[in-house]
């Protein structure tokens, strides 16, 4: 259990943080669209890197950095085109009440957006692949089961608390004023995150 747990708080360290994946479930939670289907898609993606992290795919990714800067410049881009929409939505006036109203996007819309967010980012790889793979490298074969079970487990509760207890902030965000500050937060995270990606 101790090893379990080692898992389960290294998991939650890595992803309870302000970035381009957690800002559009918590963006998707208020607006009460898709949000089982996004957690899913979120947890089972960190669940599967994890998962070649802990077994040493890690090492391959490593002997091949040119791998993840070939990913930065394509995540950049993308979480630059997400920005500019995000500041649009920021200056368009509306509230989580409106914005619920006018929610288009369709089923393989969210799809191709949560996985881009998600394998588009070379810190997914870094921090899931490489170090918690590193991590677990000198567990034995049991104990390494139980360290991946943990961290896991700790992306599956992470993102579905975050997706379902957003919406206990929607009076919050009916506001005008709090949803034009979550769409300026989100764009300005997007930016600096997509900075961070090119400028290394």
């Amino acid at each position: 259990m101790n090893i379990f747990f080692t898992g389960l708080l290294l998991g939650g360290s890595l992803i309870i943080a302000i970035g381009s994946q957690n800002a559009y479930v918590l963006k998707q939670g208020l607006l009460k669209s898709h949000v089982f289907l996004i957690c899913l898609i979120c947890a089972v993606s960190d669940a599967l890197l994890i998962t070649l992290g802990t077994s040493g795919v890690g090492v391959i990714i490593k002997q091949n950095p040119e791998w993840l800067k070939w990913i930065s410049w394509f995540g950049a881009a993308y979480l630059s085109l997400f920005a500019i929409i995000s500041f649009r939505s920021a200056f368009s006036g509306e509230t989580l009440k409106t914005a619920t109203a006018n929610t288009s996007q369709n089923t393989k819309t969210v799809i191709t957006t949560v996985l881009a967010l998600t394998f588009l980012n070379p810190h997914v790889y870094l921090d899931t692949v490489l170090l918690i793979g590193s991590i677990a490298a000198p567990y034995s074969a049991d104990d390494k089961i139980l360290f991946t079970f943990g961290a896991v487990s700790a992306s599956f509760i992470w993102f579905f608390g975050l997706g379902y207890g957003a919406r206990f902030l929607a009076p919050l965000f009916a506001k005008p004023s709090a949803w034009k500050t979550l769409n300026l937060i989100i764009g300005l995270v997007m930016l600096w995150i997509a900075y961070g990606l090119i400028s290394r």
